[in-house]
């Protein structure tokens, strides 16, 4: 399948000299390719299988953000919410035969403007009537927040709209409708999309406000196996997050273009230092790579690219095979998220600056990819909530995570130490988990805890896998600069045994630079002319040409005395 995409003419096709428009365009036509190729049915969705997995990890994904967007929102959350309700909804067939055929587009309605994460208190409304439900925006601060909601690209859209189900004047919480959005041509009556601005450097889409005027809906549009139980949970918190359980989900799946991303990253970046040059005295060309400073972001990245290609499969089996507790399984989500979007973060800013001027060009890729990363960090929860909230469940021992033996690796000593010390201060400060105490010295070590966790499993399923010794090395060092201060404290190497370290692991690795990059399986994916001469040279030979014949007035160039 992979080939089937990677060779189709729409993505050859270089979208930086587009419109925002045409730009859009190309990716909404990518989307309905994808899925004609992959003919994911209902239970692939429902179930995960390893089609959808394989969808999701398809590293042609990383080279138009705007497709993974909005194939994440259509599949994994639209198609994956309403598949649970097939067996009793039969009703609900026929659209989801459109979407997955994607002649009608699922987006995702959840998030207001006025109060984003915070979305267990929105304040759209689904007021029961003798015919159905209204649908009604009551203020601004209501407004349905990001998702391409525009009717601008000649194709249907439809949306899970979560709203409060409001019964007799009573609130019996929140609830998904189905709610057409627009046709081919325009929006539906009573529904308003205000097109926003573009993210600055990014893969563009019809990111959008919405909003519902009472809008008419039937009985059938409640998502529920049941639409005669409109009773109040008697746990709310509960029942929303199994109304929105397919987020979860959506955390593990949206980092998988990100470990494309990585690899991509660090084969332009080796393929360009190994061919850019600089004249020394003896004026022999000396290629970039050769200086200690170059090969550290190269061999960081590559080496990242490996590991976590290796791990995210295994992290997948751990939340979706290997356990019942949908508790672990989150957590592992979170965890795998936070890991491979910080190290993403991390490699793309260090190789992006050793190109130079070349790393801040669209063409080439890491510029473009760095700003679209910032909305990956957010998606199916930002990272940092989802880091608070777990590291809270941790240090109050509400459940475990499978972590690796502590004697197993450095790194697995390091993530049960960390976890341990905090949660010994936890206890030892004797405060509420929502105290101002717990706020103010707890939640800043969520973060850094989530990632050693992730740091340790993806090192151990590395060394499992029997990955090269020098791969694994550069991996360890890379993750010891995150707390240079604990490796010194409590494993007792000093900084300078830590830089020595590293250079023994950057000698070790650099040999097989050529071979390693190989081995990263991207290079077909990878369109950024600068990994090579005669590929930049092809490519300027593409780009809008001006000249002329005009000749300078010499008056121009009079000395002033």
């Amino acid at each position: 399948m992979e080939n089937q995409l990677y060779n189709h003419p729409l993505f050859k096709t270089r979208s930086e000299l587009m419109s925002r428009d045409e730009s859009i365009a190309l990716s909404y036509q990518r989307a309905r390719v994808v899925m004609q190729t992959y003919r994911l049915t209902a239970q692939d969705v429902q179930f995960c299988s390893p089609r959808f997995w394989a969808l999701m990890m398809d590293p042609i994904l990383c080279q138009d953000v705007a497709l993974f967007t909005m194939l994440a929102a259509h599949v994994g959350l639209t198609i994956g919410t309403l598949s649970r309700h097939l067996k009793r909804r039969p009703d609900f067939k026929p659209l989801v035969q459109r979407l997955l055929r994607f002649d009608t587009v699922g987006i995702y309605l959840l998030t207001e403007r006025g109060h984003g994460l915070d979305a267990f208190n929105i304040e759209t409304t689904a007021t029961k009537t003798a015919d159905g439900y209204i649908l009604h925006t009551p203020r601004e601060e209501a407004a349905k927040f990001m998702p391409a909601s525009t009717p601008s690209f000649k194709i249907p859209k439809v949306a899970l709209v979560m709203a409060r189900l409001i019964v007799q004047g009573e609130d019996r919480g929140c609830r998904f409708f189905v709610v057409p959005i627009c046709n081919e041509r325009e929006m539906y009556r009573g529904v308003k999309s205000v097109k926003l601005p573009p993210r600055s450097g990014t893969t563009p889409l019809d990111f959008s406000i919405t909003t519902f005027d009472h809008v008419q809906l039937p009985h059938t549009a409640l998502v529920s196996s049941n639409i005669t139980d409109l009773s109040r949970p008697s746990r709310p918190l509960e029942a929303w997050w199994d109304e929105i359980w397919r987020i979860q989900l959506g955390t593990m799946a949206v980092p998988a273009p990100w470990i494309s991303a990585i690899k991509s990253i660090a084969y332009i970046g080796g393929r360009y230092s190994m061919h850019r040059s600089l004249l020394g005295k003896s004026d022999i060309p000396t290629p970039i790579i050769a200086f200690r400073t170059q090969q550290w972001p190269i061999a960081h990245a590559t080496a990242v690219g490996m590991v976590l290609a290796n791990w995210y499969p295994v992290a997948i089996r751990e939340s979706m095979e290997n356990t019942s507790d949908h508790r672990v399984r989150h957590a592992m989500s979170v965890i795998t998220k936070t890991t491979i979007c910080r190290h993403f973060q991390r490699c793309v800013s260090e190789v992006a600056e050793r190109c130079g001027a070349q790393g801040t060009f669209e063409q080439n890729y890491m510029a473009k990819i760095e700003n679209d990363g910032k909305g990956v960090i957010i998606a199916e929860g930002d990272v940092l909530t989802l880091c608070i909230r777990l590291f809270s469940e941790l240090l109050q021992n509400h459940f475990d995570v499978p972590l690796p033996d502590p004697s197993s690796s450095l790194l697995a000593r390091h993530a049960h130490s960390v976890l341990e010390e905090n949660r010994q201060l936890f206890s030892t400060l004797q405060c509420d988990h929502r105290s101002e105490t717990f706020n103010s010295l707890m939640l800043p070590q969520s973060e850094p805890v989530i990632q050693a966790l992730g740091h340790a499993m993806a090192y151990s399923a590395a060394l499992q896998a029997g990955l090269p010794k020098a791969v694994l090395d550069v991996y360890e060092c890379a993750v010891m600069r995150q707390d240079s201060a604990w490796y010194s404290e409590e494993a007792h190497i000093t900084r300078m045994q830590q830089r020595l370290r590293e250079d023994a692991a950057i000698s070790s690795f650099m040999p097989k630079l050529d071979y390693y990059l190989e081995q990263l399986n991207i290079d077909k994916y990878v369109t950024a002319p600068i990994v090579s001469n005669k590929s930049w040279q092809d490519y300027v030979a593409t780009l809008p040409v001006f000249s002329g014949n005009a000749v300078p007035e010499m008056g121009l160039f009079q000395a002033v005395l």
